[in-house]
Formats: structure tokens, C-alpha cells, sequence
């Protein structure tokens, strides 16, 4: 009984975490837990720099040594995705940028090759 537990909370570890009805991955436990502020308000900051976006994707990681709401967006009409990083903590937009269809799909086969993973 034991194993399937610890085999459980790992398979959920790695999935997608809802968190305030936002559903946001987490690579590993416990970055969401740090956050001060919801990922419903972080989503609610990236769409207002975004107008008439709509969420695609979402995770909590740290990057460069800060912990971040990562927010991959649709524009209807517009090819590519906007992603849009906030501070976990202050709620502050950190990075803007769009990534093309290549790019998006270099980075998901390829985490270590996207743009920000470089030193």
C-alpha cells in the first residue's frame, strides 16, 4: 500500500497542479507552495499585457534564481504563442516574448535548447 502511494504522489508531482482554478505544472514539488501570489492572478497579469489572449499552457518554475509563473498564450489570428513570465512573488511581469512555431516546437522537443535555459 505504501509503494502505490509514494508511486502516486510522484506521478502528481509532475503533472499539472490546479491552483485556483488555473492549472499550472509543476516540475517538481514544491514551487507552487512558495508563491505568494495565485496562479489565477498571475494569469489575470499576462492576459492584460496580452489583449484578447487566450491560456495554452502554464507552469511554475524558478528561473534565473527567481521563481516565475511561466504563461503560454494564443492570439487568435496571430501565429506562435506569447509567453509571458510573472514573479511568483510580487506579481511583476519579468519577460514578454514571442516565440515562434518553430521555436515553440524546438523547445518542446528540446527543453535545454529554449532561449532562456542558456546561461
Amino acid at each position: 500500500m505504501r509503494t502505490f502511494v509514494m508511486v502516486a504522489g510522484l506521478l502528481l508531482a509532475a503533472q499539472a497542479v490546479v491552483a485556483q482554478g488555473v492549472a499550472v505544472k509543476e516540475a517538481q514539488p514544491g514551487p507552487l507552495a512558495q508563491a505568494k501570489i495565485t496562479a489565477d492572478s498571475a494569469l489575470k497579469v499576462a492576459l492584460a499585457r496580452v489583449p484578447g489572449a487566450s491560456l495554452k499552457s502554464g507552469e511554475i518554475e524558478r528561473e534565473h534564481r527567481r521563481l516565475v509563473y511561466s504563461f503560454d498564450l494564443t492570439v487568435r489570428g496571430r501565429r506562435g504563442i506569447e509567453e509571458v513570465q510573472v514573479d511568483a512573488r510580487t506579481g511583476a511581469v519579468v519577460s514578454q516574448e514571442h516565440e515562434s512555431e518553430a521555436a515553440e516546437a524546438t523547445e518542446a522537443a528540446d527543453p535545454a535548447r529554449a532561449p532562456e535555459a542558456r546561461p
